[in-house]
């Protein structure tokens, strides 16, 4: 057995890869979401029947009560957390800084940074070993946009993941001595809904010749990745942010 793992937005697109790979691996799977009961209902039955062991659980992770009682309930139920995946996030609709409406501004920091940071929160408290823990391991789902700035797309959204990189870099720091580590896979253009949701269903074909691959990448080439950085092969890795964008 692998260990115990939270993925946060664990129901479809990269996160939904993620826990498919994580089951596979050996891990006990908790599927967070927060909409889309039908298809975290699916999911954990996929994996629960190919002999993985999943549940879900419903939480808004950018309710910090909400993420205690997440880790609550997948303690209660599977055991002490041992992995973190912070993956839930939201871009909001496609358009310029001058143009988003500041609610959306609001909601996408708090679900993608201030989830992050949660989450990571009541990971260190029971992970740490200066807090009694047996150590583990964090990763942070970010994005390119924190270093591109997502000009006429989402500003907004490329500072929420900035913000995310900045806290992989400093807790990685922070708890490198205590038997942890946190580390974050920053994907590029990844062929999922979250363009469609966006506003912008044709932005997977539109960036594709832009990319040096020629492509898009795909919800499992992130999901190796972010795997990878969990597991004892990637064991000398502290406060690394893994480019996964296909060299762009």
């Amino acid at each position: 057995m692998t260990g115990v793992i939270i993925i946060t937005g664990g129901s479809r697109g990269i996160g939904a890869a993620i826990s498919r790979s994580a089951a596979a691996k050996g891990y006990l799977v908790c599927v967070n979401y927060h909409s889309g009961d039908s298809e975290a209902e699916a999911l954990i039955a996929e994996i629960n029947e190919s002999g993985g062991r999943a549940i879900s659980c419903k939480a808004d992770v950018s309710d910090h009560v909400e993420v205690e009682r997440l880790f609550a309930t997948t303690e209660s139920k599977l055991g002490p957390v041992t992995m973190l995946v912070n993956n839930a996030g939201i871009t909001g609709k496609i358009c310029r800084f001058d143009e988003v409406d500041p609610q959306v501004m609001s909601q996408v920091i708090a679900i993608n940074t201030m989830g992050a940071l949660y989450c990571s929160q009541a990971a260190v408290k029971r992970m740490s070993t200066k807090r009694g823990g047996k150590g583990g391991v964090i990763v942070t789902v970010s994005s390119i946009a924190a270093r591109l700035g997502s000009p006429g797309e989402y500003i907004w959204y490329a500072s929420s993941k900035a913000a995310v990189d900045a806290m992989t870099i400093g807790l990685a720091k922070e708890v490198g001595g205590e038997g942890m580590r946190v580390n974050a896979v920053s994907p590029g253009i990844i062929d999922t809904e979250i363009h469609a949701l966006g506003g912008d269903p044709g932005r997977v074909d539109r960036i594709a010749p832009m990319i040096p691959f020629g492509r898009a990448g795909t919800a499992q080439e992130i999901a190796n990745a972010v795997i990878w950085l969990g597991s004892e092969e990637a064991s000398y890795c502290n406060g690394s942010i893994l480019d996964c964008s296909g060299g762009r």
